[in-house]
């Protein structure tokens, strides 16, 4: 009988409990189910999920103006543009002035804006806890607060990522 010269696989890996790769099948799938339930949620926001998370932005980040607001999302000023005049034509916000550059526009949210975002957020919010129901409580708050590590970890090593065009790409 032959000996085998063949070592047998380290038990050490990467991440301990997963096969290299299995990572991203997770976080696929984690992020596919999240976009299934996001995009219900949020039907009825022009432009979708960009639209909401645009409007999103324009209220909870305060962007100075319009150039600030592209970088923040990581969208492309042509796109933006495009999708500013959808959620202007629809009323959910304004161009003004930006006060720091009279050249500049600076993108608010209108009353109506500001209602359907409430709205939409106890939405997202719902699907949101029925993507996190396998999870108790303390399984929750420490997964979102190890996602928001990680998510900065990236953000801080690729600041020109747009997290948009990850999901734009799950086909």
């Amino acid at each position: 009988m032959a000996t085998s010269t063949h070592t047998p696989l380290s038990m050490d890996k990467p991440l301990p409990g997963f096969i290299p790769g299995d990572l991203a099948w997770h976080l696929g799938m984690i992020l596919r189910g999240h976009q299934t339930l996001f995009a219900q949620a949020v039907e009825e926001m022009p432009c979708s999920v960009r639209g909401y998370q645009m409007l999103s932005t324009v209220v909870h980040h305060d962007p100075a103006n319009q150039q600030a607001l592209g970088a923040h999302l990581g969208i492309d000023r042509t796109v933006l543009t495009y999708l500013i005049d959808d959620l202007v034509t629809a009323e959910l916000v304004e161009r003004i002035p930006a006060p720091t550059d009279r050249r500049a526009r600076k993108i608010v949210a209108t009353d109506k804006g500001l209602a359907l975002l409430e709205k939409l957020e106890k939405r997202v919010a719902d699907a949101e806890q029925t993507l996190l129901t396998g999870l108790d409580a303390g399984e929750t708050a420490q997964l979102a607060g190890l996602l928001g590590k990680l998510s900065m970890s990236v953000h801080r090593a690729q600041p020109g990522a747009n997290p948009c065009e990850a999901m734009d790409h799950l086909g």
